[in-house]
C-alpha cells in the first residue's frame, strides 16, 4: 500500500511538472475548405488583383493590340482588316528606315549622354555649394526645374523661337550684335539635328539632376575627408569615389532618359517637323507620321514593334552594368 501510494505521488508530481496543453494545441489543424484555392484568396493576391488588373489594361493590351494590327494592313479610317505581312514587309523594306534608324541613334546618344553630363555636373555644384553654405543654390534648382516642367511641345516652340533665322531669333540677333555671321540652326542639315539635340538637354538635364543629386547626398562624407586627408586632388576624389557610388544611379538614370528620349517626338514635331528633309526625323516622329499623316495604322504599329523591341534590347544591356546586388 505504502508502494502504490508512492507511485501514485510520483504520477501527480509528473503531470504537474509537465507543460501544460491547450485545447488549440491537442487539436489538429484543419485545413480550410476549398484547399489551395481558398489558401491563395486568403492571402494577398485579392488585394493585388485590381493593380494587376489595371497594369493588364493599360500597359498589357495595348502592346497585344500593337502586336497583332502590325500583322494587319490596316489603315487608320477602315472598317475592315485581314491579317497580312505587308506591314512588316513594307516597314523592312523602306528604304528611309536606315535613314530614320541612324538619325534616333543619333539623336538618342548624343542627347541621353549630354543630360546625364549636365545633370551629373549641376548636381555636383549644387551639393558642393551647399557643403560650402553659399547662398544661391535653391534658385539655381529651381530655374533647372522650370525647364522640366515645360511642356515638351512648347519647349520646342520656345527653342523655334529661339533658333529663328529671321530678325527676331533671339540666338542670331546676339550673334549680330557680338559681330558673329548668323548661323542657319533649322534649315541647314548639318544644324538641325544639332538644335534638336540642345532643346532635348536643355528639358531633361532637371531629371538627371535631381536623380543624381539625391543619389551624392547618399556619398559619406568621411570619404572625402579622407581623401583630403591623403592629399587627394579633386579628379581622384570624382573618379575613385564620387563615380563608383554613382554607379548604380548613373544606370538607372541611362535606362530612364533612354527609353523617354526613344519616346520622344513632340519636341522635334514643334522644332522642325522632321525636317529639313528628313534629317531629324527619328523613329518615334516617324511611327506618328505614318498613322496620323499616311494613316497606315498597322505599318505604324509594326513601327512601334521595331521601338519597343529596341527599347527592350538597350535596357537589358544597360542593366548588365549594375553592380550584382542592385540587380533583380
Amino acid at each position: 500500500m505504502a508502494e502504490q501510494s508512492a507511485n501514485s505521488a510520483d504520477d501527480r508530481l509528473a503531470r504537474l511538472a509537465a507543460p501544460a496543453v491547450t485545447e488549440a494545441e491537442a487539436t489538429p489543424p484543419r485545413h480550410p475548405r476549398g484547399g489551395v484555392a481558398a489558401r491563395i484568396f486568403s492571402g494577398p493576391l485579392p488585394w493585388l488583383l485590381p493593380a494587376v488588373g489595371a497594369l493588364a489594361l493599360f500597359y498589357l493590351y495595348p502592346i497585344f493590340e500593337a502586336v497583332r494590327l502590325a500583322f494587319t494592313d490596316a489603315r487608320l479610317f477602315d472598317t475592315e482588316t485581314q491579317l497580312s505581312m505587308r506591314s512588316i514587309n513594307s516597314m523592312v523594306g523602306s528604304s528611309t528606315l536606315g535613314v530614320i534608324l541612324r538619325n534616333t541613334l543619333t539623336y538618342t546618344v548624343a542627347s541621353v549622354v549630354g543630360q546625364i553630363a549636365l545633370g551629373l555636373a549641376i548636381a555636383l555644384l549644387v551639393v558642393r555649394a551647399e557643403r560650402a553654405r553659399l547662398r544661391g543654390t535653391l534658385v539655381l534648382r529651381t530655374i533647372v526645374l522650370a525647364a522640366w516642367v515645360i511642356p515638351a511641345i512648347a519647349n520646342g516652340i520656345i527653342w523655334q523661337l529661339l533658333f529663328s533665322e529671321a530678325p527676331f531669333g533671339a540666338i542670331n540677333s546676339a550673334l549680330r550684335m557680338a559681330g558673329v555671321a548668323p548661323v542657319a540652326w533649322l534649315s541647314d542639315p548639318g544644324n538641325a539635328m544639332t538644335s534638336a539635340v540642345i532643346a532635348t538637354i536643355w528639358q531633361g538635364t532637371a531629371y538627371s539632376m535631381i536623380l543624381l543629386y539625391a543619389a551624392l547626398k547618399t556619398i559619406d562624407p568621411a570619404l572625402y575627408e579622407a581623401a583630403a586627408i591623403d592629399n587627394a586632388r579633386p579628379w581622384e576624389r570624382f573618379w575613385f569615389i564620387t563615380l563608383p557610388h554613382l554607379r548604380a544611379a548613373l544606370v538607372v538614370n541611362a535606362i530612364l532618359i533612354l527609353i523617354m528620349t526613344l519616346n520622344m517626338f513632340d519636341t522635334i514635331l514643334a522644332l522642325t517637323g522632321g525636317g529639313p528633309g528628313r534629317a531629324t526625323e527619328i523613329l518615334s516622329l516617324y511611327a506618328y507620321g505614318t498613322v496620323f499623316q499616311n494613316f497606315e495604322l498597322g505599318r505604324g504599329a509594326a513601327l512601334s514593334m521595331l521601338l519597343l523591341v529596341i527599347s527592350l534590347s538597350l535596357t537589358v544591356v544597360l542593366i548588365a552594368l549594375l553592380p550584382r546586388e542592385r540587380r533583380g
